[in-house]
């Protein structure tokens, strides 16, 4: 836990900022570490001096790349906070971090409402049922409307993808955008659960807070949004907490009233809402409150499930108590000159310095020298810790065969808790030394740099030779190649972008293959294998379904096993396979003549009869989305519709912008964000992000393969 706080978990929260990019989560982050004294200067996104964007990359580009985990107190609470990328392209950061956090705060930009991002990141906080508040930024921008984006959340987000939950305001803003001499500016906040205004002092960066009575000329509106307030918390007030109190005209308890929101947040049956500007120093302190009040804490959280390795893979459960045995995820791995930086989510148990944890994933054990809290730049230093009991989260150096997605626990009580799942890289890049001297040190280089990040991949092209690093984004991979030439002082030569296809079966198939020689031998092996498709995007897949009462050694049946699972790695083409999967169904030997390695030559040999004309390549499909003032979106549709896209939806909002969402092919979009600017005199932003991957066009193919 952080320093000077108690063990009670009841106390502690683990909470990431989330959002699209550019929403404000750097600039709220900040102020939350201000605020509540992590730190002593509130830094700038602009000037490159914020706590949590240390990496001179997020640093010069204004962006968030890597997570971030930063502990801080407020009032008696342990609050460990993960600042993440909004950038599709590192949205690994983002996927990581809600995989082990308690709960989370989703920004959004007063002025544009929900955007592309968003829907993304509140997918994923969706499928990890990670409950969360939303906070509304940068109300102070002209054409800041509360309202408005309040409403895009409900249609956009929660009506869509949780259907269960609701946005509900316990914050509003005190008038919005414009300059101070502006009819309404915004000027503060109103808290709906206690009926009082809250204005933040600009003189000391809002740092003082004074409380008044709602404005009158506010009075209906936080009225209107209080009655709302309550009649969504009524309707599950089953311990009539507020219920009678409300029906008689009388002000709730305060208290109660926050239970209710506590309760319903915790449920999924409502997203608090809360206003403010990062900016402009208000609204902060009442969104801390907030994630002390209606987040979760570690006890609030169902049990973490997993499978014992040693017990037959029987599931088995462990709860966030420090009595139960440990267990934990390595959820991300930084590189470190001093040794390799592993973070741990603590679930259960105690994790203690100078032990040794079990990774069971692995089948190895891993020295435990110490254990540490990290601030979120590297060059302070690391804050030593005995332990890191449930709920906490800790960094431990130098393992050395764990990588992220590893579960770490007690030796005598082994659990392996379900792995991280990350989206496939779309673009490639090849990659080379300036100097041919330099050609160990780059691949340690991209060594390192893999296992950081779990979507950024490195293989040589068997074709060509060449070493290709594949990534989400062109971005992504500039970004690895800007640390090449600064962490590790390589000069690099990429190549231009490419699309990294896939292939997949084309149909189901029976394949029947028998093998008589193995070279000038006599050999005997004989294989029936089904092949299909996965229904769902899964990984190539493996199956043993040879009748029991089948005499065929079970050594050479595993065999062949192996050598399928190699072969459905690669296609026809020599892209990676996706989806396929080969169930054995039966098997004949030769108690003579067979052996393991004919077992390898007749799978080998069936998988090639399986692809055999049913093979089809398959292109990675990208989600976009435009906005532009309506004036310039014939320009938009006409352009994608030429790059062969295909547009979903067409949205015009009352400012006169409109926002176009179409699905298109990733190979004809690398010259895009240059180009839609220049379609819209550069006022329209575009955003993407892997959607699915479809068969290829007859053409792709016979310009791959050079016809």
């Amino acid at each position: 836990m952080a320093k000077g706080t108690s063990s009670d978990l009841t106390r502690v929260r683990n909470i990431g900022v989330i959002a699209h990019i550019d929403a404000g989560k750097t600039t709220t982050t900040e102020h939350l570490l201000y605020y509540a004294g992590a730190k002593h200067k509130l830094g700038g996104v602009d000037e490159g001096t914020t706590e949590t964007d240390y990496d001179p990359e997020e640093q010069q580009r204004g962006i968030t790349i890597y997570s971030a985990c930063v502990p801080f107190e407020w009032r008696g609470y342990t609050v460990n906070l993960i600042d993440t990328p909004g950038h599709v392209d590192f949205t690994a950061e983002v996927e990581r971090s809600l995989r082990v956090l308690d709960g989370a705060v989703v920004v959004f930009d007063g002025q544009k409402g929900v955007e592309a991002q968003s829907e993304t990141v509140w997918r994923q906080a969706n499928k990890y049922g990670v409950p969360r508040l939303v906070f509304v930024n940068k109300m102070d921008v002209v054409g800041a409307n509360f309202a408005q984006t309040l409403e895009s959340i409900h249609h956009r987000l929660t009506r869509d993808f949780a259907a269960d939950g609701r946005p509900v305001p316990v914050v509003i803003p005190i008038g919005s955008g414009g300059p101070a001499d502006s009819p309404r500016p915004f000027a503060g906040v109103i808290d709906l659960v206690d009926m009082t205004a809250r204005f933040f002092d600009a003189g000391d960066l809002g740092k003082t807070v004074r409380t008044a009575d709602v404005p009158d000329d506010h009075a209906d509106t936080a009225r209107k949004y209080r009655e709302l307030l309550f009649d969504v918390l009524t309707q599950h007030d089953d311990k009539d907490l507020i219920t009678s109190a409300v029906l008689d005209g009388r002000d709730p308890d305060p208290a109660m009233v926050r239970q209710l929101v506590r309760e319903g947040c915790l449920a999924g049956r409502i997203f608090p809402v809360l206003a403010g500007s990062g900016r402009e120093h208000i609204g902060i302190q009442p969104l801390l409150d907030a994630v002390t009040e209606y987040l979760p804490s570690p006890l609030d959280r169902p049990p973490v499930t997993g499978t014992n390795p040693k017990g037959g893979k029987k599931e088995e459960s462990r709860k966030p108590d420090p009595k139960e045995p440990f267990c934990g995820l390595v959820f991300k791995a930084a590189w470190h000159p001093n040794g390799h930086r592993f973070f741990v989510r603590v679930y259960s148990g105690v994790m203690k310095a100078n032990t040794r944890a079990y990774n069971p994933g692995k089948d190895v054990k891993e020295n435990v020298a110490k254990l540490f809290h990290v601030h979120a730049d590297p060059a302070r230093g690391l804050e030593e810790v005995p332990d890191g009991p449930a709920g906490d989260i800790v960094c431990v150096v130098g393992l050395k065969d764990t990588v992220t997605g590893d579960t770490l626990c007690d030796t005598q009580h082994p659990i392996l808790l379900e792995a991280i799942t990350f989206a496939e890289a779309v673009v490639s890049q090849s990659i080379e030394p300036d100097s041919g001297a330099d050609k160990d040190k780059l691949g340690h280089a991209l060594g390192v740099l893999q296992l950081e990040d779990p979507t950024f991949k490195v293989k040589a092209d068997k074709d060509t030779g060449q070493t290709l690093m594949s990534g989400m984004g062109t971005l992504h991979l500039e970004v690895k190649r800007h640390r090449l030439e600064r962490d590790f002082r390589l000069k690099v030569r990429v190549g231009k972008p490419r699309v990294s296809f896939r292939e997949m079966l084309r149909g189901p198939k029976g394949v029947e293959a028998e093998v008589t020689r193995l070279g000038e031998k006599p050999a005997f092996a004989k294989l029936k294998v089904s092949f299909t498709n996965f229904k769902t995007d899964k990984p190539v897949g493996v199956f043993n379904a040879v009748p029991a009462e089948n005499p065929t050694p079970v050594a050479f049946v595993a065999a062949a096993e192996r050598t399928l699972a190699d072969a459905l790695q690669t296609g026809e083409y020599g892209y990676p396979m996706m989806n396929a999967q080969a169930r054995i169904t039966d098997a004949a030997f030769d108690p003579q003549l067979s052996s393991e390695d004919s077992f390898v030559a007749v799978a080998a040999q069936a998988y090639r009869e399986a692809i055999r004309d049913n093979n089809q390549l398959m292109e990675p499909i990208m989600k976009v989305t435009v906005t532009t003032p309506t004036e310039f979106l014939g320009n938009v549709i006409g352009d994608l519709g030429a790059r062969g896209g295909l547009i979903e939806d067409t949205t015009t909002n009352e400012t006169g912008m409109s926002e176009v969402m179409a699905k298109v092919p990733l190979a004809k979009l690398f010259d895009y964000a240059d180009k839609v600017r220049s379609l819209s005199q550069g006022r329209a932003a575009a955003a993407m992000e892997p959607h699915s991957y479809d068969p290829a066009p007859p053409e792709v193919l016979r310009q791959l393969l050079g016809e």
